[in-house]
């Protein structure tokens, strides 16, 4: 089985004083703005790091909940926020960690249990699995 799904951007004028949008296929993002200031300073819209933590998240969230499914167990709440990191490296800018940090309400979870599925679950997400980049977790489970 393969799928695929596209996304999109343009760009005008040089790179700090120009400008870019960015869209989904799917529409769920449709010219959202995107430049030099929302990369690398406070400048309004969104930025190529941002929305790889926002995938990294929605890719780890799911296979947590299919792994901890197999482990019968089911999640009343996932919370994931994937914090990326942009360092200047070698004369350029690389993503070099991607910090997850869960919160789970799984009600009468086994900690072990729940510690396995959340490691599994951030070796083998699609997006870890693509990511040349150290990935750490933080993983706290609520009653």
């Amino acid at each position: 089985m393969s799928n695929e799904r596209a996304g999109s951007a343009v760009w005008s004028g040089g790179l700090k004083e120009g400008a870019g949008k960015i869209s989904t296929e799917s529409g769920a993002m449709d010219g959202v703005q995107y430049g030099f200031h929302t990369r690398f300073e406070d400048g309004p819209g969104t930025n190529p790091e941002e929305l790889i933590g926002a995938a990294h998240a929605g890719c780890f969230t799911m296979a947590l909940s299919g792994i901890l499914a197999d482990a019968g167990m089911t999640a009343k709440h996932l919370a994931t926020t994937a914090t990326v990191t942009l360092d200047k490296v070698d004369g350029g800018y690389a993503i070099t960690k991607v910090h997850l940090n869960l919160v789970a309400t799984i009600p009468g979870a086994d900690q072990k249990k729940f510690d396995e599925a959340a490691l599994k679950a951030k070796l083998n997400c699609p997006v870890s699995k693509l990511l040349n980049a150290e990935i750490t977790l933080d993983a706290q489970l609520q009653g």
